[in-house]
């Protein structure tokens, strides 16, 4: 298939976009689980936000393509629920390319049922949504998976910012 050097620059343009590595306004960290070491991340908005700068508002969309619910289970003694989601969601580009991930709910010691698997369910989407979109390049996560880099931006301070792309 040839290109048409409009086409072709404007992909050149794209993929330049999607090497850059997100800079430190983009990343958020957590503790670890059961105190271990803090986790780096993006906030799924943020995430969310850089898609529609990159492919346009309309250039991208998200479908959900399987979620299941892993477990429910109430604790007689504390009359808790604890809960886990999985989700499995598609990103697909205007052009038909699309990437696949899955994403991880889970929620302890809730009063409420529904509000558990509610606020599951939306994790897991948000979740597999941002594992989905990282596929695409660094810009939009995947350079959170470089250990080095991403241990070397949290120790960046600069003041949030909203919808600006990050430099190289």
């Amino acid at each position: 298939m040839d290109l048409s050097q409009s086409t072709a620059r404007k992909i050149a343009e794209l993929q330049a976009k999607l090497d850059m590595k997100l800079g430190p306004e983009f990343i958020s960290q957590r503790p670890g689980p059961g105190g271990g070491p803090k986790l780096t991340y993006a906030e799924g908005w943020k995430i969310i936000n850089l898609a529609n700068d990159v492919f346009g508002f309309n250039g991208w969309s998200s479908n959900v393509v399987s979620l299941n619910t892993d477990f429910i289970d109430f604790s007689e003694e504390s009359k808790r629920y604890t809960v886990g989601v999985t989700a499995v969601v598609r990103v697909t580009l205007r052009d038909g390319v699309f990437h696949e991930d899955i994403g991880y709910g889970m929620l302890e010691n809730s009063k409420s049922k529904g509000a558990a698997l509610d606020k599951c369910k939306k994790e897991a989407v948000t979740d597999a949504i941002k594992r989905s979109l990282r596929n695409f390049g660094n810009l939009l996560g995947n350079c959170l998976y470089d250990k080095a880099y991403a241990q070397e931006v949290v120790k960046i301070k600069v003041p949030p910012v909203g919808n600006l792309l990050p430099s190289r």
